[in-house]
């Protein structure tokens, strides 16, 4: 007996101290993964402060440019030439362009940072879809181009950020107004469906071939070769759709035109 005692005695301790080098493992593990963490995090913010300062640094000198060709088009120092007006418009739109692409990267490296989240309130998304419609339509008089919106009187609300879900929108719109060919239209459908609400963005451009879409929300690629943009609109619209909760849908066809699909989830 008193030997069977010694015997489970120094099994236990056996166990006792593999389970306390089991224990001193996983608190090694852990700290480490805790300083690999502390030193992404770091690596993440520096970049969001590197893209920050960049973009600063672009867009000021840029605006201040936008803002002297904004004042040569009105004729403030004197008539222009039509083809003077013509060098001012494409200048006009390229710092536009600049601007946009600097927003798009400071947005998309917060995203990535996680430090870009949505701030969700009881929200009608018909009056952002709205206000977004309204905002676009200047754009796309000046290219010929016809905007419709139909929408219920009556949307069940939704938990929403304002402001992110305007970006996404917009973003939608200036990809189907860049695809669409003067005198085309572009279409905004919002509906309620089960879930939640359904919005649609249909253009009759040209659609994309099935290699084109299949790049679609990647950076730095757009639905078609050469296209004006960077891409970059596209991917935020989707992770900010994410963020919701919600899922982006394509359909798309070549020479057919494209409709994008944006779902959100109703009040759980």
């Amino acid at each position: 007996m008193i030997a069977g005692g010694w015997l489970v005695i120094a099994a236990l301790g056996g166990i006792l101290l593999g389970a306390g080098a089991s224990a001193m493992v996983l608190r090694r593990q852990a700290r480490s993964r805790g300083a690999e963490l502390v030193h992404l995090e770091t690596l993440l913010q520096r970049r969001v402060d590197q893209v920050n300062a960049l973009s600063h640094e672009l867009r000021t000198p840029i605006s201040m440019i936008k803002g002297a060709l904004d004042l040569l088009r009105e004729g403030t120092p004197g008539p222009l030439t039509p083809a003077q007006e013509r060098f001012l418009q494409v200048a006009d739109h390229q710092c536009t362009q600049v601007i946009a692409l600097c927003e798009s990267l400071l947005i998309q490296a917060k995203i990535e940072a996680g430090l870009f989240t949505p701030r969700l309130e009881r929200l009608d998304v018909c009056v952002v879809v709205r206000d977004v419609v309204a905002a676009m339509r200047s754009l796309c008089e000046q290219r010929g181009q016809r905007i419709t919106l139909d929408t219920p009187q009556v949307m069940p609300w939704i938990p929403g950020d304002p402001m992110l879900l305007t970006q996404a929108l917009t973003n939608l719109l200036s990809n189907a107004s860049r695809f669409t060919t003067p005198g085309g239209s572009i279409d905004v459908r919002a509906m309620a469906i089960d879930t939640g609400v359904a919005i649609y963005v249909t253009d009759d451009g040209a659609g994309m071939t099935r290699a084109e879409r299949e790049r679609l929300f990647q950076r730095f690629a757009t639905g078609r070769p050469l296209a004006d943009g960077t891409g970059l609109g596209l991917v935020i619209t989707k992770t900010i759709v994410e963020l919701h909760g919600g899922e982006i849908m394509v359909h798309t066809a070549s020479t057919r035109g494209t409709t994008f699909l944006l779902t959100l989830p109703g009040q759980s």
